[in-house]
């Protein structure tokens, strides 16, 4: 699964990040590269997590968890900054969508957030451990799905939540087949992901919250 993960962000952001001088003639936005930096390497401390423990070497991967709890939260601060001044070039460039549009990150950074902090206070307990990081990561991944070179992303706004999805109940589907049962951290921290996404959707519609993006981007 980590392995998957990093396949499916490098297909994501290949044409604006990793391979963009193949890509693209401009340059990017110092803010924009950190992000990049600091997000791939929590892809990248993932696997090297799951190799640790899958070689025994859960000495390394405790010390490691250390550097991970401080990363997830230079995550969430860098995620948000981002965000905030994305939204502000996209609104100042006249786009009313990018009001609407910043419930997208948001939502992520906060169940980002509440699955890393459970799977930091669940670390004495693998089993539960292990599937909260994933879903955590899994909550963010939407972003680099959603830019995938498949038409069905251009044809529906929830596609690239879908194609998320996938991932949550590949984790699922292994559950049933491994250990005849679905491991409960599958069930609410699934449950957690899917119900946000059709939340932010409908509530970025809203009068209310685009006045309060509207404030926030300022």
């Amino acid at each position: 699964m980590s392995a998957a993960i990093l396949a499916a962000v490098f297909v994501g952001f290949a044409p604006t990040f990793y391979l963009r001088p193949y890509f693209q003639t401009t340059s990017l936005a110092p803010l924009l590269r950190l992000h990049g930096l600091v997000f791939t390497t929590w892809i990248l401390l993932l696997l090297t997590q799951t190799t640790l423990v899958a070689a025994r070497r859960t000495d390394l991967h405790r010390r490691l968890g250390l550097a991970g709890a401080a990363l997830a939260g230079l995550m969430v601060v860098i995620g948000l900054t981002t965000a905030i001044v994305t939204g502000r070039r996209d609104v100042a460039a006249g786009s009313d969508e990018a009001l609407s549009f910043l419930t997208t990150p948001f939502a992520d950074m906060l169940v980002f957030l509440v699955l890393v902090t459970a799977a930091i206070g669940y670390r004495g307990r693998a089993e539960t451990h292990k599937r909260l990081m994933l879903l955590a990561t899994i909550a963010i991944l939407d972003a680099a799905v959603a830019r995938w070179p498949l038409a069905i992303l251009a044809a529906s706004p929830i596609a690239f939540f879908v194609l998320t999805d996938v991932f949550i109940a590949i984790g699922i589907v292994y559950d049933l087949v491994s250990r005849r049962r679905v491991h409960p951290a599958y069930l609410w921290g699934g449950a957690l992901i899917v119900a946000s996404q059709p939340l932010r959707l409908v509530v970025g519609q809203t009068d209310a919250w685009r006045a309060v993006a509207r404030m926030i981007l300022q």
